[in-house]
């Protein structure tokens, strides 16, 4: 893979002798990609990301792999909370509004190879920065190409199933399922609508101006979409479930 190296001081040891088993996708949300350098290389700010992926499709390398960047925040997926010391960090040039380029997301493709057979860390380990801190982010946004990366072998999005005999499941079900997917448990219904919009802007971005939540019970044909979708990431309906 061909990147430049500008070195970032910030940086750590894992902890408690992690490994990567995670790779979170952000967005830069900045004017450009020379701003989001100088600010991930900048020590007053104390951010970081091991990658920075240009929208013209340039690589740069801002922190070895094997160390512990600074780029997930609070925030924890498949109960892990130290993602920091869990995962590696890559950063689009974004501003949180516009397409993502080919060029980018290609190479992005190339960086995704490179780090999973690295680190041996499968489709389902790779994530958006709103999965495991969706109260408080929303990159890489509902813009960004998980359908594409799906058909590379490369993260998982999966097409919603039909729940069995038509019924969709409950909010809780649904919620269940996310859950068992790798979503940290909402606590209240403002924390579940904020997951769930975190689901819907990956999983189901064409759905965005739908009603988020079933307000009236079962009939409601979005519940139907996320009881789906919840089946399809979270398994089938066990007995008792």
């Amino acid at each position: 893979l061909t990147h430049r190296l500008s070195p970032s001081p910030n940086h750590g040891e894992r902890r408690d002798g992690a490994r990567p088993r995670f790779v979170v996708i952000h967005y830069t949300a900045m004017a450009s990609c020379a701003a989001a350098e100088a600010r991930l290389r900048d020590p007053a700010f104390e951010v970081s990301a091991h990658w920075l992926i240009g929208r013209d499709g340039e690589v740069i390398s801002l922190v070895p792999e094997e160390r512990r960047a600074w780029h997930a925040g609070a925030g924890e997926w498949r109960g892990c909370r130290d993602i920091n010391s869990a995962s590696i960090g890559i950063e689009l040039d974004n501003d949180g509004r516009s397409a993502f380029p080919g060029a980018q997301i290609a190479a992005l493709e190339a960086v995704l190879r490179g780090i999973r057979t690295r680190w041996q860390i499968g489709a389902d380990g790779v994530i958006g920065h709103a999965d495991m801190a969706y109260l408080r982010k929303s990159d890489p946004g509902p813009l960004f190409p998980w359908g594409r990366l799906h058909k590379a072998g490369l993260a998982v999005a999966p097409p919603p199933v039909i729940p069995a005999r038509g019924r969709p499941l409950s909010l809780a079900e649904v919620i269940g399922r996310l859950c068992r997917f790798g979503y940290r448990r909402p606590e209240g219904a403002d924390e579940s609508r904020a997951m769930l919009i975190a689901v819907k802007d990956r999983f189901l971005p064409f759905w965005r101006d739908a009603p988020l939540l079933p307000e009236r019970g079962a009939d409601e044909p979005h519940l139907v979409e996320l009881s789906g979708l919840a089946l399809a990431l979270g398994g089938a309906p066990r007995p008792g479930d």
